[in-house]
């Protein structure tokens, strides 16, 4: 057996020769680290000794699209900011295992800061720019923060909370807090905490949408070295410049703008705007050269209404997360860049378990195949045993016994959800999905999304993705909406695109599209116009608010239509 770095590397190049052969990829051998491993110094550092390769590219532009700042760093000089920093954090009281409230958008201290706690030994805790001072006040309390590092104007968020941690602030100095620019001067430090396979490197707190979020626990194996598969999934390469959409404050950031891309020696590409817009974000991408795009289904769907041809794309590599990905997406990109948009799967609770990789026969509307390190079994919600033969159906569920490369600790502080998601012998997602005879999984829905109307079992995403094919939707989320003789009907809320009226016109033309594109069963029965409520981190729908107000709900909305309205 070699070093740490040595077993991590040979894991790492096996899945990088295997792109195009995922049974030989699902075989890679397991690194085996030893008793200590810190991905900062037994990989990150071996990387970046005198390499001058562009590790971190930040690009920002203003309100119109014009560029304000384009700030790169290399690995090397990555490597020593982040030692400076290590040292001036250490000299303000931080210690090994202390926990590290990190709320700072995508600029290059925060990357400095996460490489800087990894050095320590410390713990991170990402958070949401957007947290309201109650939010705060939660992680604070219940993630147990000893120090907080913030951007200096969203120091205000946090000027009401007490407690006994350090308070850091980026950017322009603030009274009370001390000023991260000081650690520039800081001497380097060249030692490194040795931390072991089960301690604590991040903490995420997943979105609650009728309880308190959860704390996901992530140790200094499961992440860094589970994110292996997501970088099999994504297909990144070493020389890559690989572009993430997402907060700094979801698990995915962590997925693609740090572990994959630099498990690959690729370059995490950063394009900040202060309001998402689809024009300048493409420019970007054909001007920096991006070679792997990765986004949730919402920015996929405002690219394409946008003339895709318009410029040069050195695209290779295209991924969705976040959210299933609708099949009319994958065919407007294909079509402008012969590139195929991969779906793939995974929570904050996992790294990538399954996924259409690069190489692959690319299935439009299915999720791919389990990834390396990762099996994956259907389980029948109602007895909790495997669904066998093909095709299958029921809930996506990990065993336990071939220890999932990428699998979160458990739920902090919540013994009894972490023994609920654990329960005999699997890890339980509480996703509702379906296998084909060849082992691909396609997403079915959240096992409580999925509604039953007239004793006809609803998928909500399949009749989301016809809605979603019509010019006037930008946004859809179904529901189960009561009704006395099927004891439900489907109901759409529809965010409608640029230039559409939320008015009787309007949602004629869409029931009617449902009409012709569902089987009579799926119809979608009644619309209604609205903005979709959305988690603050990772920008996902809450159909559990939807639902909420369906069943609370004593009389129709002013902007709601009914099929029956239209019968003449």
């Amino acid at each position: 057996m070699g070093t740490a770095t040595d077993e991590f590397r040979r894991a790492r190049d096996h899945l990088l020769s295997a792109y195009g052969d995922l049974p030989r990829a699902r075989a890679f051998p397991r690194p085996a680290l030893g008793e200590t491993f810190n991905w900062v110094a037994d990989w990150f550092d071996a990387v970046a000794e005198g390499n001058d390769a562009t590790a971190l590219r930040v690009v920002d532009l203003d309100k119109e699209g014009a560029l304000l700042a384009d700030t790169a760093l290399s690995f090397a000089e990555l490597a020593e900011r982040s030692r400076r920093v290590a040292r001036w954090l250490r000299s303000a009281g931080v210690r090994r295992g202390d926990r590290i409230m990190l709320m700072l958008p995508n600029r290059v201290e925060l990357w400095e800061s996460v490489l800087a706690a990894f050095r320590l030994g410390c713990t991170v805790i990402p958070t949401a720019v957007q947290l309201t001072p109650a939010d705060l006040a939660d992680r604070l309390e219940r993630g147990r923060v000893g120090h907080v590092i913030a951007e200096a104007g969203l120091t205000p968020k946090l000027a009401e909370l007490s407690g006994d941690w350090t308070r850091i602030a980026v950017g322009e100095p603030v009274a009370g807090w001390q000023d991260y620019r000081q650690a520039y001067d800081a001497e380097p430090l060249l030692e490194v905490e040795r931390t072991g396979p089960e301690d604590l490197s991040l903490i995420y707190f997943t979105s609650g949408t009728t309880s308190l979020p959860k704390m996901v626990g992530h140790t200094s194996v499961s992440y860094p070295v589970g994110h292996l598969s997501t970088m099999y999934w994504l297909g990144l390469r070493p020389g890559d410049v690989h572009l993430n959409i997402s907060s700094p404050g979801w698990g995915k950031w962590a997925w693609s703008n740090l572990f994959s891309p630099w498990n690959a020696e690729a370059t995490v590409m950063i394009v900040n705007q202060p309001r998402f817009a689809a024009r300048p974000l493409l420019e970007m991408m054909s001007r920096c050269e991006v070679t792997s795009f990765c986004a949730p289904p919402t920015v996929w769907r405002s690219l394409i209404r946008e003339d895709l041809n318009r410029l040069p794309m050195s695209l290779r590599e295209a991924v969705a997360a976040g959210e299933p990905l609708n099949s009319e997406v994958v065919r407007r990109i294909r079509e402008a860049w012969g590139v195929t948009v991969r779906d793939g799967y995974g929570q904050t609770e996992t790294t990538a378990s399954i996924g259409n990789p690069p190489g692959m026969p690319n299935a439009d509307g299915t999720l791919g195949w389990a990834m390396p390190g990762y099996e994956v079994t259907l389980l029948d919600p109602r007895t909790g045993t495997p669904v066998e033969g093909s095709p299958a159906e029921g809930e996506v569920c990990l065993p336990l016994d071939s220890l999932p490369l990428g699998l979160m600790t458990g739920y902090l502080g919540d013994a009894e959800a972490t023994a609920r998601s654990m329960r005999d012998g699997y890890y339980h997602t509480g996703d509702i999905a379906s296998r084909d005879a060849e082992g691909r999984f396609t997403y079915v829905g959240r096992g409580d999304d999925v509604f039953k109307a007239s004793d006809y079992r609803i998928s909500p995403f399949e009749l989301e993705s016809v809605l979603l094919q019509h010019p006037a939707v930008l946004d859809a989320a179904v529901v189960p909406s009561p009704e006395p003789m099927r004891l439900a009907v489907p109901k759409a809320y529809v965010a409608l695109a640029a230039g559409y009226l939320p008015e009787a016109q309007t949602a004629q033309l869409i029931l009617a599209h449902a009409r012709e594109h569902l089987a009579p069963y799926k119809r979608i029965r009644r619309i209604e116009f609205t903005e979709l409520p959305k988690t603050t981190v990772s920008n996902k729908t809450q159909r559990a608010e939807l639902r909420r107000r369906e069943q609370e709900r004593s009389s129709r909305s002013a902007q709601e239509w009914w099929e029956e309205d239209f019968q003449s």
